[in-house]
């Protein structure tokens, strides 16, 4: 299991993790696409901005390996900002490969990308 150096551990002063410290001897947490509902509160909310500008700060538009990331937060994002590379896509690989669709991250996420603007 690759760890993404430099990436934040968790979304600062909060419990909200972004990465894990080993792989688990059974297998990587599966990912699965979970539904985002309006209602979700406010924290949760925050930990997806900040999990998003973390994705894009350390990886821009390439590819990556989920790797050490956190499987309940990529879940939340698979499908829509997330998106797989490998076909056939193995959810349980730590070395599976993600992109985030930056198009589709700043309609859902536009606070993630707030001073990215450029000649702003």
């Amino acid at each position: 299991m690759i760890k993404h150096r430099g990436f934040p551990g968790r979304l600062p002063s909060t419990d909200f993790q972004f990465t894990i410290r080993r792989a688990n001897p059974k297998g990587a947490t599966p990912l699965v696409r979970r539904e985002r509902y309006a209602d979700r509160r406010t924290p949760d909310r925050r930990a997806d901005t900040g999990f998003v500008r973390a994705l894009y700060e350390c990886f821009g538009d390439e590819p990556f390996e989920r790797g050490n990331l956190d499987a309940g937060r990529l879940s939340w994002l698979l499908g829509r900002e997330v998106l797989t590379v490998s076909d056939p896509f193995d959810p349980t690989d730590y070395e599976a490969l993600l992109v985030l669709d930056v198009e589709a991250a700043r309609r859902s996420f536009p606070a993630a990308f707030d001073d990215d603007e450029e000649g702003a």
